[in-house]
């Protein structure tokens, strides 16, 4: 499993654009459709919100990713 460390310098990240900026998505158009093909799950919960905010302390998990946001 890959892990990733992702150093929050705002409040907030859309997910969607987490996705883009850890490299795993090529837009934040692309981070969106990962999101809503129910591929992406946060704190173990599967996310369907394309924007959900996502803040310190949260774990995001893409297949077998994951992405710790500090």
């Amino acid at each position: 499993m890959q892990k990733i460390v992702f150093d929050l310098t705002s409040e907030f990240v859309e997910i969607n654009q987490l996705l883009k900026l850890v490299g795993l998505a090529d837009s934040g158009g692309a981070g969106k459709h990962m999101v809503a093909s129910g591929d992406v799950s946060v704190d173990g919960k599967q996310e369907l919100r394309k924007t959900a905010k996502i803040r310190r302390g949260q774990l995001v998990t893409l297949g077998d990713v994951q992405i710790r946001v500090q």
